[in-house]
């Protein structure tokens, strides 16, 4: 089987190393805008090109004969890369644009949960002029913004944290008006985790739940990235959640998938990733992705029992009810090495090497290969997974393949340490105690 795996980050390099475990032996191909040496190794050919290109995307596919297409980033599926794919006659195990937009366009989204009763949804307004805007901001009180269209995890600010006060949040929000409408909501209090699901346009497979970290310092302070790192236990429910927490989040993302088909006539095939702020009232939605997340990809995909191909064929064949998706019950360590000065101002074009990282997996993610050598280009460079029966020992694996990455690069240390994590169980059990 020829499948293609579209992007050249983190995300696509699991996707790639997954589809390379399989039985199967499937010939692996990719089209990414810069040379991932770990997607290149593991791929027969490939191409680069930006991945929003759908004319040389679909032209490569098609000259390779292949099967099923993978879209790992969220930029191809908004310019309808997996619609050109199939009208092609190429299977893809990704969602098509009328469908995609749940993560693309954020105001469409809240507006699609509102109308469709789906629970979860905070409650918002989205603006295209400030007047009405500074006078919802005033109403809420305690707001979060963010811009409607994609942002690549930087473009949300929320009140007491990034935004002091009611007047910096108004002149954020205005700030976002020039390019587009704003989604202002209410400030959700919990703690976040993300939860993933294969989908097959009517059937979900969930994958273990995964709490990512999107600040840039330990401690959880500084600016938000694309994620410094994830974790998950071993088994499905993260230390602070209970059952009924994640329950609650499969029914929304399940009825998420039915209103869309309803709403659109299209079926959602892919991977759907859900990130709920579970508060005092049960898991809220702070937003949708029509992809998985990238790290949590690492955590999930490093876990996967079931031939990835065969989860492919069924998503694309709608028969996700008839296979039987198995996960390893370990726990993941994820930490991510990023260019110093990351986000702001960070260093590009610096020489990585790596050292011995012992146990760990070892994902490459926006860097490019020049001359043998692998070099940084301003984002996320290169992300270290342990496994383990614990989330202690996979810390640990993660933490010492860290240590062995050499160049002009930041890290956190502190994912998946247990001081960080008694912090998050104590913060939930102090919000399900709130009166």
């Amino acid at each position: 089987m020829n499948i293609l795996v579209v992007g050249g980050g983190g995300r696509e390099h699991a996707i790639t190393a997954a589809l390379a475990r399989s039985r199967k032996e499937p010939s692996l191909f990719a089209v990414m805008s810069k040379k991932n040496p770990g997607i290149a190794e593991l791929c027969e050919d490939f191409l680069l090109s930006k991945e929003t290109d759908v004319e040389k995307v679909v032209e490569f596919a098609v000259r390779k004969n292949i099967e099923i297409a993978v879209i790992g980033p969220e930029a191809p599926l908004s310019v309808g890369l997996a619609d050109a794919l199939e009208n092609a006659d190429i299977s893809v195990a990704a969602p098509k644009k009328a469908v995609a937009q749940i993560e693309f366009n954020k105001g469409w989204a809240r507006n699609f949960m509102k109308d469709n009763g789906i629970a979860g949804c905070p409650r918002f307004e989205v603006f295209t002029e400030r007047g009405p805007m500074d006078s919802f901001i005033d109403e809420l009180g305690d707001v979060a913004v963010k811009p409607a269209g994609l942002t690549g995890g930087k473009g949300v600010k929320v009140m007491g944290d990034q935004l002091p006060d009611l007047d910096a949040a108004k002149e954020y929000a205005a700030s976002l008006l020039a390019t587009g409408s704003v989604v202002v909501e209410e400030n959700l209090k919990g703690e976040e985790f993300t939860l993933q699901a294969f989908v097959d346009g009517e059937h979900l497979a969930f994958m273990p739940t995964v709490q990512d970290h999107k600040r840039a310092f330990e401690g959880d302070l500084g600016p938000n990235t694309g994620g410094m790192g994830s974790y998950n236990d071993a088994g499905e429910i993260l230390p602070f959640l209970v059952e009924e927490d994640v329950s609650q989040a499969k029914q929304i993302m399940l009825d998420t998938i039915r209103a869309l088909r309803r709403v659109t006539g299209v079926g959602y095939r892919g991977a759907l990733y859900g990130q709920f702020m579970i508060t005092r009232a049960g898991p809220k939605v702070i937003e949708f992705n029509a992809r998985f997340g990238d790290p949590e990809a690492m955590n999930v995909l490093s876990l996967l029992e079931t031939d990835y191909t065969d989860v492919l064929s069924a998503i694309v064949m709608g028969t996700l009810d008839k296979l039987d998706v198995k996960f390893s019950r370990k726990a993941t360590v994820c930490k991510y090495a990023v260019p110093a000065g990351y986000p702001d101002a960070p260093t590009s074009d610096r020489e990585v090497s790596v050292g011995d990282i012992g146990d760990a997996l070892l994902f490459y993610s926006s860097v490019y290969e020049s001359d043998g050598k692998v070099y940084t280009t301003g984002s996320r460079a290169v992300a270290v997974v342990g496994v383990a029966d614990t989330i202690a020992e996979a810390e640990k694996i993660a933490q010492h393949a860290l240590d062995n990455l050499k160049g002009d690069l930041h890290s956190r240390r502190d994912i998946g340490t247990a001081g960080l994590i008694q912090r998050r169980i104590d913060h939930m059990r102090t919000i399900r105690n709130m009166q």
